[in-house]
C-alpha cells in the first residue's frame, strides 16, 4: 500500500489550487504543472486568466516562454498567435499558399477564489459539478484575517498529507509546540474522506501560544480531514487551516496553506486585535512564526522521500492507522481515474 500511494497521482476531475492571484500580473504568462502535465496560465490586459496546455501547434514550444498581448498569446519563436480559446487566431509570417491551421489547443477551466488561481485539469463537462471548498469564513465583509503561504516542497503528495494530520511527530516540532500529548480519538473513512480528531494540546508554544485565547477557547481537542485531494482542520471553531496540494510530480509538490483564526489576542492581555489589523498581524505572524514551523515538516517530508527513494523496499512500520486511512483513499482514487481511462488496464490494491 506505501508503494502504490508513493507512485499515484491525483485525480485530476477535482479544482486544484495554482497560484496566488498576485503573482501573476496583467499581460503575464507562467507555466504550471499538474502531474507532469505542463500548462500555460495567462492574464490578459483585463485581468481575464486563461489556461491552455503549453505547446505551440506549430514546433512544440513552450508558450510559457511567449507573451500576452492583449487578450491574446503569442509563441516566443514564429509568433503564432492564439486566443483564450486554444485557437489559433493569427500567423504573422509568410504561409506559402497555405491557408491557416484549423486546430484549437486544448484549454483548462479556471477560477479565482481566496486569492488563488484555481485550474481544473480533468474532464471540463465535470468543472461546474466539482466544487472548490467552500469557505465561508474567507468571504463577505467579516471575513476572517487569511494571508496564503506557498511553498515547492521535494517530496511526493502522499507524503504531505501524512505529515499534515499524523500528530505522533510533536517531537519535530518541539520548539514551537503547535501540538502536544495527542491521543487519536477519532479515525473514520467515509467515502473519499477520512476522518480524524486528537484530544491534545494546540497552540501552546512559547510566542504563538501568547497570541492564543485559550481562556475562550477549547484548544485541547482538533478536528482534521483529509477531505480527497484537500485536507483542512478545526479547533474549537475559532482556529482553521486549509491545505491544497498541486502535485507535480512523484517528487515535487506544491503546498497552499491557508491558516485563519476568528481572533487573535495581544499578548499578557486579554484585549483582541481589531478585524481591521488582522491582516497585517497575519502576515507578520506567517514570516516569524507559522514558515519557520513549516520548515521543519518541509525538513522532514523531503528527508522522508529522499530516504524512501534509497529504502523504498524496506519493511513499513506504520503505528498510526490514520496513515494507513490516507494511503488506502490516495490509492484507491488514482486507481479509479486510470481505470476509467483505460478500462483495460489492470491495477492491483492492497486490502484494507
Amino acid at each position: 500500500m506505501r508503494q502504490q500511494a508513493r507512485a499515484a497521482g491525483m485525480d485530476p476531475n477535482y479544482w486544484y489550487a495554482v497560484e496566488q492571484v498576485h503573482r501573476v500580473k496583467q499581460s503575464r504568462v507562467i507555466e504550471v504543472v499538474f502531474w507532469k502535465r505542463s500548462i500555460a496560465l495567462f492574464r490578459t490586459a483585463d485581468g481575464t486568466f486563461h489556461a491552455v496546455e503549453n505547446r505551440c501547434a506549430h514546433r512544440q514550444v513552450k508558450l510559457s516562454l511567449g507573451e500576452v498581448n492583449g487578450c491574446h498569446l503569442t509563441c516566443a519563436y514564429h509568433g503564432w498567435t492564439y486566443d483564450g480559446n486554444g485557437e489559433i487566431i493569427d500567423i504573422p509570417h509568410e504561409q506559402f499558399g497555405r491557408s491557416k491551421p484549423k486546430l484549437r489547443l486544448r484549454t483548462f477551466p479556471v477560477k479565482v477564489r481566496y486569492g488563488l488561481v484555481w485550474l481544473f485539469p480533468g474532464d471540463p463537462e465535470l468543472a461546474d459539478e466539482r466544487k472548490i471548498p467552500d469557505i465561508p469564513e474567507l468571504e463577505g465583509p467579516n471575513r476572517w484575517a487569511c494571508v496564503p503561504m506557498v511553498f515547492d516542497w521535494s517530496a511526493h503528495h502522499s507524503m504531505i498529507i501524512d505529515n499534515v494530520s499524523d500528530f505522533t511527530h510533536a517531537h519535530l516540532h518541539r520548539r514551537y509546540k503547535p501540538f502536544e500529548e495527542a491521543t487519536l480519538t477519532r479515525c473514520e473513512t467515509i467515502g473519499d474522506d477520512v476522518y480524524v480528531a486528537y484530544d491534545s494540546e494546540v497552540g501552546r508554544g512559547p510566542i504563538s501560544g501568547r497570541f492564543v485565547e485559550h481562556d475562550r477557547i477549547d484548544t485541547g481537542h482538533i478536528e482534521l480531514c483529509f477531505q480527497y485531494p484537500y485536507q483542512w482542520s478545526n479547533t474549537d471553531g475559532a482556529i482553521k487551516h486549509w491545505l491544497f496540494v498541486l502535485p507535480i510530480n512523484e517528487r515535487l509538490t506544491r503546498v497552499f496553506f491557508l491558516f485563519y483564526f476568528k481572533s487573535l489576542k495581544i499578548p499578557f492581555t486579554p484585549i483582541r486585535f481589531p478585524r481591521s489589523a488582522m491582516d497585517f498581524v497575519m502576515k507578520l505572524s506567517n514570516r516569524w512564526l507559522i514558515a519557520p514551523l513549516l520548515g521543519q515538516d518541509r525538513f522532514a517530508v523531503e528527508a522522508e522521500q529522499s530516504g524512501y527513494d534509497q529504502h523504498w523496499d524496506a519493511p513499513p512500520l506504520e503505528l498510526n492507522p490514520v496513515v494507513k486511512e490516507f494511503q488506502t483513499v490516495t490509492v484507491r482514487k488514482w486507481r479509479d481515474y486510470i481505470l476509467r481511462e483505460d478500462p483495460s488496464k489492470k491495477i492491483a490494491i492492497a486490502p484494507r
